[in-house]
C-alpha cells in the first residue's frame, strides 16, 4: 500500500494560494452577474434583457458547467489536471472579454455558455489538485480554507460590480475577470504539478450529449412556462418532458459501463446519495433566491449598483465565517447536527424575506443575508468534506466532479424554476391593474417590473411603477417559499443520510477524507 508523497508544507500553501486564485473566477462571475441583473434589463442602459433571456444567462452558463465537469474531470485524469486546470482558465478569460462586448442578449447567453466552459474544466481541477496535494486531516482543514475562501469572491463580485457599474458601461464587469486571469496562469505554471490518475477512465460522449440535451430541454421548457405564464402549452410539458427521459437515458448509458465519468452507482451510497442531495437543494434555494433579491434592492427599492453590492457583503462574511466555525463545532458535535441545523437556519432566513416590503428597514436585509452566509457557509464545507470522503483517491477528478455536478444541476433548476415561478405570479398580479391601458403599454409592462418602470416613466404614468413594484413584491414572496421548502428539504436529507450506523456507538462524525491506497504519477510518467 503506497501513499503519495507528502509535499513541503511551504509547497502546499502556496498551491492551495494558487487553487484558491483559481477559483476566484467562479465565485466573482455568480456574484457579479447578478449584481448586473438590473442594469442589462435596462432598455437603455442595458441590453433591454427580458426575464427569460437572463434567466438563460444564468442558466447557459450553469447548464454548461453542470454537464461538462464530469468529463473534465475524466479529462484531467488522462492529460493532468495541472493542464485541464490552465485550458480551463484561458477558455474563461477568453470568453470573459466576448460578454463584455456581447451586442445583444443572445451574444451575452453565448459567452456565458463558453464561460461556462471554462469554469467545468477548472473547478474538478482545482478539487483534484488540492485532493492529491493534502493528506489526511490536513486535506480536510485544507478543503474547509478553500470553502470559506469562497466568501472572498462573493465579498468582492458585488462591490466591485457596483463600483464598475456606477462608473463604466455594464460590459466592464466581466472583463475584470481578465487580470485574475493572467494571475492565475502564471501561479499555475510555476507552482502546481501536473497530478494525474495512474489508471485513465475513457472519454463519454455520449454521456456528455444526452445529460447537456436532456438538462437543456428540461431548463427550457421551465423558462418556456415563465414566458407564457402557463405551465398547459405543449412548448411547455413536452421539453421538460423529453429533458426527463434523456436524463433517465444518461443514467443508464453510464450504468452500461463498469467506469463511466459520472457513475450513478455512488449515488447508491446513503451519505454520498443524501450529502449530494442537500447540496443541490442548497443551490438550487440559493440561485433562486440570489435571482430574486438582486432585483429587490435595485429595482423594487431603488438602490444604486454600489449599494447593492455593498449590502450583500454581510452575506459573504457569514461564509467566510460559517467554514472554520463548522470545522470547529463539528470536532465537538456531529456533522449531522451542524450541518443539518444550519441548512435548516438558512432556509427559515431565507423565508423571512417573504415578510419584506418596499419600505422594510434595511437593517433587517442585512441581518437575514448575514445569518444566511453563515449557515451557508456551515453546511457547504462539512458535506462536502463527508461526500468526498467515500471516494478513493484515484478517483478524485470523476468523484469531485459528480458532487460539482449535482451541485450546478441544482442552480440551473433553481435559476430555471423560481424565475419561472416569479414570472407567472408577476404577470398574473399586474394584469390586474392594466385595464385600460393601450396594448403596447400592457404587452411591454407583462415582461418584467423594469420594463413596466421605463415604460412609466416614458409615457408618465407613475401609477405603473408602484402596480410593478407591488406585484414584484408579491412574486418574491411566493418564491421565498419555495426557497425555504427546499432549504428545509435538504435539512431533512442530512438528518436521514448522515445518521450513525446501527452497529456502531454514535460518535461525531470525521470531517476528513481517508488515505486511500493508491500511487501518484505526476507529469513525467513516473511514478512515486
Amino acid at each position: 500500500m503506497t501513499s503519495p508523497p507528502t509535499l513541503p508544507k511551504s509547497r502546499q500553501r502556496l498551491i492551495l494560494a494558487v487553487l484558491v486564485f483559481s477559483q476566484l473566477l467562479v465565485w466573482l462571475d455568480n456574484t457579479i452577474l447578478g449584481t448586473a441583473f438590473e442594469t442589462l434589463a435596462d432598455p437603455s442602459k442595458g441590453l433591454g434583457a427580458t426575464p427569460g433571456q437572463l434567466q438563460w444567462a444564468v442558466g447557459s452558463y450553469t447548464l454548461v458547467f453542470a454537464t461538462l465537469m464530469f468529463t473534465a474531470g475524466a479529462l484531467g485524469d488522462r492529460f493532468g489536471h495541472r493542464t485541464v486546470l490552465a485550458t480551463g482558465m484561458v477558455v474563461f478569460g477568453g470568453s470573459s472579454i466576448w460578454a463584455a462586448y456581447a451586442g445583444s442578449a443572445g451574444q451575452l447567453i453565448a459567452a456565458r455558455a463558453a464561460m461556462g466552459v471554462g469554469s467545468a474544466l477548472i473547478m474538478p481541477a482545482t478539487m483534484a489538485i488540492l485532493t492529491w496535494t493534502f493528506t489526511g486531516q490536513a486535506r480536510a482543514t485544507a478543503l474547509g480554507f478553500f470553502s470559506a475562501s469562497s466568501g472572498l469572491g462573493l465579498a468582492a463580485g458585488p462591490v466591485l460590480a457596483g463600483l464598475l457599474l456606477d462608473s463604466f458601461w455594464w460590459g466592464s464587469v466581466f472583463l475584470v475577470n481578465v487580470p485574475v486571469v493572467v494571475l492565475g496562469l502564471i501561479g499555475i505554471a510555476t507552482l502546481v504539478p501536473n497530478f494525474r490518475s495512474p489508471r485513465r477512465r475513457r472519454l463519454d460522449p455520449a454521456g456528455l450529449i444526452l445529460s447537456t440535451t436532456g438538462l437543456a430541454s428540461l431548463a427550457y421548457g421551465l423558462i418556456r412556462a415563465g414566458q407564457l405564464a402557463s405551465w398547459t402549452p405543449a412548448s411547455v410539458w413536452a421539453p421538460i418532458v423529453t429533458g426527463l427521459v434523456l436524463l433517465a437515458a444518461f443514467i443508464l448509458v453510464e450504468l452500461r459501463f463498469p467506469e463511466p465519468s459520472f457513475d450513478p452507482r455512488l449515488l447508491a451510497q446513503r451519505r454520498f446519495s443524501g450529502g449530494n442531495f442537500a447540496l443541490a437543494a442548497l443551490f438550487f434555494a440559493m440561485t433562486g433566491s440570489g435571482f430574486y433579491a438582486a432585483f429587490y434592492l435595485q429595482g423594487a427599492r431603488g438602490f444604486s449598483p454600489l449599494a447593492a453590492g455593498l449590502a450583500a457583503t454581510p452575506a459573504a462574511l457569514g461564509v467566510m465565517l460559517g467554514a472554520p466555525l463548522a470545522t470547529r463545532l463539528v470536532r465537538r458535535w456531529s456533522v449531522r447536527s451542524v450541518s443539518s441545523i444550519s441548512l435548516a437556519v438558512a432556509g427559515l432566513a431565507m423565508g423571512t424575506f417573504g415578510l419584506f416590503g418596499l419600505h422594510t428597514p434595511i437593517i433587517w436585509n442585512e441581518l437575514l443575508v448575514f445569518v444566511q452566509g453563515l449557515t451557508i457557509g456551515m453546511v457547504i464545507a462539512p458535506v462536502t468534506a463527508t461526500v468526498l470522503g467515500t471516494l478513493s483517491l484515484e478517483r478524485a477528478g470523476a468523484g469531485s466532479a459528480v458532487t460539482n455536478t449535482v451541485r450546478q444541476t441544482g442552480s440551473v433548476l433553481g435559476i430555471a424554476f423560481l424565475g419561472t415561478i416569479m414570472s407567472i405570479v408577476y404577470r398574473r398580479g399586474i394584469d390586474g391593474t392594466l385595464t385600460g391601458a393601450p396594448e403596447p403599454v400592457r404587452q411591454q409592462a407583462r415582461v418584467s417590473a423594469e420594463v413596466a418602470r421605463h415604460v412609466a416613466i416614458t409615457t408618465h404614468w407613475p401609477g405603473l411603477s408602484t402596480a410593478a413594484d407591488q406585484a414584484f413584491i408579491h412574486a418574491m414572496h411566493v418564491a421565498c417559499m419555495w426557497t425555504m421548502g427546499t432549504a428545509l428539504l435538504g435539512a431533512l436529507a442530512l438528518l436521514i443520510a448522515f445518521r450513525p450506523e446501527r452497529s456502531a456507538a454514535p460518535a461525531p462524525e470525521p470531517v476528513s477524507i481517508p488515505e486511500p491506497a493508491t500511487r501518484l504519477r505526476d507529469e513525467t510518467g513516473v511514478k512515486h
